[in-house]
């Protein structure tokens, strides 16, 4: 009787352990998911932030008179630079974006500018790149949100616990940031 005991017992303590193996494996998995997801945020923003200043010296020659509107793009791309953590990064391209449409709705009253097949090849590329971005922060968002239902549910909870795991912050554009852009255009 007692060996049945005891060969039920390893069982159950096998069993266990091979549970706890799977949803702490799991969670791993996700949680990496979520560091790939803003590693591939980061290189594209890398490539955004290395065309903009082409772009800004392209259009320099032409739009003399808005000169504040390039000071704004290059000092919105050093905070972008700079930003640290899921929620300054958001904040920051936020205000890059504005400043992009800014831009391109500007240019829109240089005729040259907009012809320029400099400007245009930037202004497609940098475009390109946006349209990247979002669908990486989609990633990045379902990845964080994954996640967070993980480390709530059960049995995941008690093991996300043990290992002290924390929710993550979605990557979350302020609600300033979705607002169209006033363009005030001075003529020359």
């Amino acid at each position: 009787m007692s060996l049945v005991f005891l060969i039920l017992l390893g069982f159950v303590v096998i069993g266990v352990i091979g549970l706890f193996v799977s949803i702490y494996n799991g969670l791993i998995i996700v949680s990496k998911n979520i560091d790939k997801a803003w590693a591939n945020i980061n290189v594209l923003l890398k490539q955004r932030h290395d065309e903009i200043p082409k772009l800004i010296k392209t259009c320099e020659a032409y739009m003399q008179y808005e000169k504040g509107t390039l000071e704004k793009l290059t000092a919105a791309r050093t905070a972008c630079i700079n930003a640290k953590g899921v929620g300054a990064s958001a904040k920051a391209e936020g205000e890059l974006n504005g400043v992009l449409k800014s831009l391109f709705a500007v240019a829109e009253n240089y005729p040259d500018l907009k012809a320029n097949q400099n400007f245009i090849q930037f202004q497609n590329r940098v475009s390109y790149l946006e349209s990247q971005i979002a669908d990486r922060r989609e990633f990045f968002n379902d990845s964080v949100n994954q996640y967070n239902i993980r480390i709530q549910q059960l049995p995941d909870v008690f093991v996300a616990n043990m290992l002290n795991m924390k929710e993550k912050e979605l990557f979350n554009i302020s609600e300033e940031d979705r607002k169209d852009v006033d363009v005030d255009f001075k003529l020359p």
